[in-house]
C-alpha cells in the first residue's frame, strides 16, 4: 500500500530499569519477509514478559526486534511472499515475537487470526498471548479434560482470567488463587468454582478440604518458588503441573519424594522462542475450538485498562502494582 510511511513511532528503552525507561522513539517501518504480513497496529497487549524484558532479564530471541510487545490487533497493509489466505485490509489480531509497542509490526502469517466478531480492536489485542499460552499448555501440553479439577494461580491476571473461562467452558471444576476478596469475587464471576484469597487462607488446605483430600488433576503455575512443593501437595495422584513462569524465583531444596509417590508430571514451557510452525498449529486450534466461544460471548477477554502508546510507562506501572484485573492494552490512535 502506497501510504505506508518510512518511519514510525515505537516504544523502547536504552537501558533496563523501571517503567520510566520506556519512551517513544522513531524506528524504520519493518518490511514483511516471506511468510509474513505487515500490520498497522491499532492496539497492543501488555504482558508480564514485556515487564521482565524492560528490566533486562528477558532478551528477545536472536533476530527479533528489541521493541517490546507480543500481541497486537490492527489491519493488514502488506503481504510478504508466500502468504495465502490474508489480504490487505483484513482486520486481524496476531501473536508476534516482539515489536508490538509500535505503529507497525510484521507477523508470521500462521500466527495471524481474524478479529472475532463483536470485539473491539482493544479487546482483540488482549487475546493472542494469553489464549495461545493457555491453550498450548493447559489443553495441548497437559491435556485438561471435562470433569477434571483445575487450579490456576493468579486468577485475575491476563493468563488467569483466560484460563478460568476456557477451563470452565470445556467442563472442568475450576480453582484459583488471588490476592484479595474483591479479586476472588471477580474470579467467581468469570466462572471459578473456588476462588481462594492467598492472603487470608492456605490454598493447599482449602483445595484439599474442598476435594475430600483428592486434590486437583491439573495445575497451571506462573509463581514458582515455594509454590512448587505446595502444588505437589495439592495435586491429585498422577496429576499434571505446567510451569510457565517463576515470578517468586526458583524453587530450592524441594522434596522430590512427593512427586515420585504421587507419580506426578511437572512440565513447563515458554512460548516466545517456539518455532513459527508450532504457533501456527496452536492458532489453527484456537480458530476451530475457541473462536466460536468468543463470538458466542461464552468466553471474552477481560479488560482492565487502556493507555495511549506514548504512556506505556504508566501501563507498566499499572501491571507492576498488581492491582489490575484482566488485560492492560496500549492504543496507537490508528483506529478508524
Amino acid at each position: 500500500m502506497s501510504d505506508i510511511p518510512r518511519m514510525m513511532t515505537a516504544i523502547g528503552f536504552e537501558t533496563p530499569g523501571g517503567p520510566n525507561v520506556l519512551a517513544p522513539m522513531q524506528r524504520p517501518v519493518p518490511s514483511a519477509a516471506a511468510g509474513e504480513v505487515l500490520i498497522r497496529i491499532e492496539a497492543a497487549g501488555v504482558n508480564r514478559p514485556d515487564v521482565i524484558q524492560r528490566m533486562g532479564h528477558y532478551p528477545p530471541p536472536p533476530g527479533v526486534t528489541d521493541i517490546p510487545g507480543l500481541e497486537v490487533a490492527g489491519t493488514v497493509v502488506a503481504l510478504g511472499p508466500q502468504v495465502a489466505g490474508l489480504s490487505p485490509g483484513d482486520r486481524v489480531c496476531a501473536l508476534v515475537p516482539g515489536g508490538g509497542y509500535a505503529e507497525y509490526v510484521t507477523a508470521p502469517a500462521g500466527s495471524v487470526l481474524p478479529v472475532p466478531s463483536g470485539l473491539s480492536m482493544a479487546e482483540a489485542a488482549a487475546i493472542p498471548e494469553t489464549f495461545f499460552t493457555v491453550w498450548s499448555n493447559v489443553f495441548d501440553r497437559v491435556g485438561l479434560t471435562a470433569g477434571e479439577r483445575f487450579l490456576v494461580h493468579g486468577g485475575t491476571s491476563g493468563i488467569g482470567t483466560t484460563a478460568i473461562q476456557l477451563a470452565k467452558a470445556f467442563g472442568a471444576e475450576v480453582f484459583t488463587t488471588v490476592g484479595s476478596d474483591d479479586k476472588a469475587a471477580a474470579a467467581r464471576r468469570l466462572g471459578a468454582d473456588h476462588a481462594i484469597n492467598y492472603n487470608s487462607a492456605d490454598f493447599v488446605e482449602v483445595v484439599l478440604e474442598a476435594t475430600g483430600g483428592h486434590g486437583v488433576e491439573v495445575i497451571l503455575d506462573m509463581v514458582g518458588g515455594d509454590y512448587v512443593e505446595r502444588n505437589w501437595k495439592v495435586a491429585a495422584v498422577e496429576g499434571r503441573i505446567c510451569q510457565i513462569a517463576t515470578l517468586n524465583g526458583i524453587a530450592e531444596n524441594v522434596n522430590f519424594s512427593r512427586l515420585m509417590v504421587k507419580r506426578l508430571t511437572h512440565t513447563g514451557s515458554t512460548l516466545r522462542p517456539r518455532e513459527a510452525a508450532f504457533k501456527a498449529a496452536i492458532a489453527a486450534q484456537l480458530r476451530e475450538k475457541v473462536w466460536p466461544l468468543i463470538e458466542a460471548g461464552t468466553v471474552r477477554p477481560v479488560m482492565d485498562s487502556t493507555f495511549p502508546l506514548a504512556e506505556a510507562a504508566a501501563a507498566h506501572a499499572r501491571m507492576e502494582s498488581s492491582g489490575h484485573i484482566g488485560k492492560i492494552v496500549l492504543l496507537t490512535g490508528a483506529a478508524t
